[in-house]
Parts: structure tokens; C-alpha cells; sequence
């Protein structure tokens, strides 16, 4: 499934994700055009080959834009930020797309299901709604690639494993599925569905569903330590943590402050947001990394 001959369109290739969607549409056969920012090119690392059409353009130029997304059969965004970013450039972006007639977009959206999510409850999601709005007002074929949390993250800053007290914390329920896909996972599956020419609207995968008890098993396999769970409270608790942690400390010009982790954790926990039907079969020569490697070779190296 996919059209090889396409090209794909990919902003945000200087990014972790982005740079890993590039590669595999590489790797699948497709065609590659990246667009970085003026002056930036020299961030765009070792899988750059001359196969690769690099264009450096200035987003705020609608003409250079357009002229840059030309001839590309979809668009693929993994720009991340606030507001100016995630609302106002990619804007520009899909304007761009529309204009130079290009028939597919896929938004930088890489989330939990933030569309059954109301608002205020994530400041970040919010903002992939602003722009959904402007997404579906487009006359373009879109596609949304939800993958719930990445995995690596409970090996960083993701308080649900605290490895020096060997607990996994949960709020409310220690039976709600979670769903975790590593960056390398979601890569392979948005450059599939970038080269599929039928993909629909939107698209969950979850590298895998695990409960609070689930990841507790799965930590004491990885490590061989013997993981317990902590109950901290009800999600109602988690709410009013929120809004004290905003207060105490705002820092609204950051990406991810502490206060934006806790409000991703409130809605995976509150089960609001938990991805289904899953798509994991559309593309079936995947292998799908299980939570227990990732944190395994966490355990390996030393993370």
C-alpha cells in the first residue's frame, strides 16, 4: 500500500520526529523534499543525501512557500511549539499546501485523542484544535496520526515510573489503559501513511495499551527490581495540583512546563483520551515495540 513515486513534503525535518518520518520515507522508496527555515539547512544531520531536495524558505513568504510545496503529493508537518507554531505557521503551511495544489496534509498532531477531549483541560491539544478547525475548513485530504504518549518518556521527565522508589504512580483508576508508541514507531507508521493515497482522516495507533498494574509488571521485567504501585489520589485531586502548579509556576512561553506533563497525565488517566479503535493492522509489516524493551534498554545503558 503507497505510492513510492510520490513526494513527499516533509517540514519539521530538523526535529526528532521529523528527521525520523524523513528518513523512513527514504527507506520506503518515496521522494523527499524537506523545507527548513532560512538559514538553518546546517541543522539537518547525516541521513541528508543528495536524493534529498532541501529547500530553505521563510515561512512568512505565502509565494516562496506555495512555490516550495508545488508538486508534492502530501504534506507532512512535524513543526512543534505554542501557538505562533503550531496555529500560525502551520497555517501558513497548509494555505501553501492548498495553494499549490496539493492533495494530501498530514498535521502535526502525534498525540493522545485530544478530539474527545474538552477544552481547558490541555493547553497544548487546545491549540492542535484551533488548528483542526482551520484543517477541516481546507479544501485538502487530511490525515491525523494519534499515537498517545511517547515511550521514552517514562524513562525521562513522565512521572508514572520513579525508578529510585521503584513505583509506578497512578491517579484514579489502576485499571485504566494508557496508551504508549515509541517516536521510531510513529516515524515508520506517518511515512505509510504519508506514501497512502486512501489513508482517512484520522489514524490511532498504539505501540501498546497498558494499565497502571500492566506498566508495573512491565517495569519489574525490564529491570528485574520488584515494582510497586502508589496510589496518589483521584484525577479530581490531579486537577487541583494543576492549577496550583500554573500558579506557583506559569512559564506560558514553554512548550512542556510541569504543569503541561500533569494535564497530559490528568487526560490519559481520566480515560477520556485513550485511542480506539486502533489502526495498528492498516500497515502489517510493522513490529510494534512493547513498553518493556524501551524500559529494558533504559536499564542497559544507564538512562
Amino acid at each position: 500500500m503507497g505510492d513510492t513515486s510520490a513526494t513527499i513534503v516533509l517540514a519539521g525535518a530538523t526535529g526528532d520526529l521529523g528527521s525520523r518520518i524523513g528518513r523512513e520515507v527514504l527507506q520506503l522508496g518515496g521522494q523527499l523534499r524537506v523545507l527548513v527555515r532560512s538559514g538553518t539547512a546546517e541543522r539537518l544531520t547525516a541521513w541528508i543525501t543528495d536524493e534529498v531536495d532541501v529547500r530553505e524558505v521563510d515561512f512568512t513568504d505565502t509565494q516562496a512557500l506555495r512555490e516550495a510545496c508545488r508538486g508534492g503529493s502530501c504534506v507532512v508537518s512535524a513543526l512543534s511549539g505554542l501557538e505562533p507554531v503550531v496555529v500560525e505557521i502551520q497555517s501558513r503551511l497548509l494555505d501553501a499546501a492548498v495553494g499549490a495544489g496539493v492533495p494530501r496534509f498530514i498535521p502535526s498532531d502525534f498525540s493522545i485523542d485530544f478530539t474527545k477531549l474538552p477544552r481547558g483541560t490541555n493547553r497544548n491539544l487546545d491549540l492542535r484544535k484551533n488548528f483542526q478547525y482551520r484543517l477541516e475548513a481546507a479544501p485538502i485530504r487530511a490525515t491525523s496520526v494519534l499515537n498517545g504518549m511517547f515511550t521514552h518518556l517514562l524513562n525521562e521527565e513522565a512521572p508514572f515510573i520513579v525508578r529510585p522508589i521503584r513505583r509506578v504512580i497512578y491517579w484514579g483508576s489502576a485499571d485504566q489503559p494508557l496508551d504508549f508508541t515509541t517516536i521510531d514507531d510513529t516515524a515508520t507508521f506517518t511515512a505509510r501513511a504519508a506514501l497512502d493515497t486512501e489513508a482517512p482522516r484520522f489514524l490511532r495507533i498504539a505501540g501498546e495499551s497498558l494499565s497502571a498494574r500492566q506498566l508495573r509488571d512491565a517495569a519489574t521485567a525490564a529491570t528485574g527490581d520488584n515494582y510497586r504501585l502508589l496510589h496518589v489520589g483521584g484525577v479530581g485531586l490531579l486537577s487541583t495540583l494543576i492549577d496550583v502548579t500554573r500558579l506557583i509556576v506559569p512559564r506560558r512561553g514553554e512548550v512542556y512546563p510541569p504543569w503541561q506533563g500533569m494535564q497530559y497525565m490528568r487526560n490519559m488517566y481520566s480515560g477520556r483520551a485513550k485511542l480506539s479503535p486502533l489502526d495498528n493492522a492498516r500497515y502489517p509489516d510493522i513490529r510494534w515495540t512493547p513498553v518493556a524493551e524501551v524500559l529494558a534498554r533504559a536499564q542497559s545503558t544507564g538512562e
